[in-house]
């Protein structure tokens, strides 16, 4: 029998020697997306054609694509994001999906600590780079009120990063998080109580019906001027338009995001707004983190196929 056919698709696993060489070790005919970038649709369906496994990441799986590949059995995840994966078509299609969860819950959870001192601590450096020299040195994180929104691997994580600065935090979740928010002295609250008291809003949701945009320009009507919001969740999250407004306007005091409404994003305008902290989705992609979900991935298709 011909060892089973893998395609696989995210950039930083195929950019990843080590992984490479683990996924052949098991799938000898596997192929790679050498494009450094996600595939087109037209792309992926020809790339995806004689595949019998996909190593997904961030490509769109809809109802489309999957009626296009009669031959695929089974998804690996790459990552921890299902938003992108049309679950129910899959599963009318016998296709198999598998993830593992928390592979990159520490990656995304020092990010999203790096934007929280960032932005308290003003180290937004374009005046810097222009010539300018204002010397705000800002505040300190320590003792702030921090609210998390959405409180699964990377959330609890992020509390436990957050220890050493004594912060006062606050958690909103759909789950009963009070075990872990007694063990790490958080406080669970209701959405509109964490929006008022919190000095910085952070969001570590799944992008599903309930969590599109869940934070909009009511919601920054309610939150302090002197607040911040981070986003390492997803950018649809955010109505990107209110958050420009509301940045501008001065309704918050700045924002840092790894995510956003389209990506890449192609609003200049935004993007250059100089109480904004960005960075091209990376959350999860620590070199760590990379090799971690990857590892997860393989080790889901090696279980499949039950090879050994």
């Amino acid at each position: 029998m011909d060892a089973p056919r893998v395609a696989v698709t995210p950039p930083a696993f195929c950019k990843s020697s080590s992984l490479r060489t683990e996924l052949l070790r098991h799938f000898p005919s596997a192929i790679f997306n050498e494009n450094d970038r996600y595939l087109s649709v037209t792309e992926l369906v020809d790339f995806l054609a004689d595949a019998d496994a996909a190593l997904i990441g961030r490509d769109t799986v809809d109802a489309e694509l999957i009626r296009s590949l009669p031959k695929l059995r089974m998804i690996a995840k790459y990552g921890v994001g299902l938003d992108n994966l049309d679950q129910e078509a899959l599963s009318h299609a016998n296709i198999e999906l598998r993830v593992t969860s928390g592979t990159n819950r520490r990656s995304v959870a020092e990010l999203t600590l790096g934007f929280m001192i960032g932005l308290c601590h003003n180290m937004l450096s374009e005046e810097l780079k222009r010539g300018g020299w204002q010397r705000d040195g800002g505040q300190e994180l320590s003792g702030k009120t921090v609210g998390i929104i959405g409180c699964g691997n990377v959330g609890q994580e992020l509390v436990r990063l957050l220890q050493p600065f004594q912060c006062r935090i606050q958690v909103r979740d759909i789950a009963d998080r009070s075990e872990f928010c007694h063990q790490f002295g958080a406080v669970e609250v209701g959405f509109d109580e964490l929006i008022r008291e919190s000095d910085i809003v952070t969001l570590h949701v799944p992008l599903t019906e309930d969590t599109e945009v869940l934070i909009d320009k009511a919601v920054f009507a309610k939150m302090n001027a002197s607040a911040f919001l981070v986003n390492t969740s997803r950018g649809q999250v955010v109505h990107q338009g209110d958050l420009h407004q509301a940045l501008i306007s001065g309704e918050i005091a700045g924002a840092g995001l790894d995510v956003f409404w389209e990506e890449p994003p192609t609003d200049t305008e935004f993007l250059q707004l100089p109480n904004l902290m960005v960075t091209p989705h990376i959350g999860g992609n620590a070199r760590e983190a990379v090799e971690a979900m990857g590892q997860a991935a393989i080790q889901n298709l090696v279980e499949y196929f039950a090879l050994s």
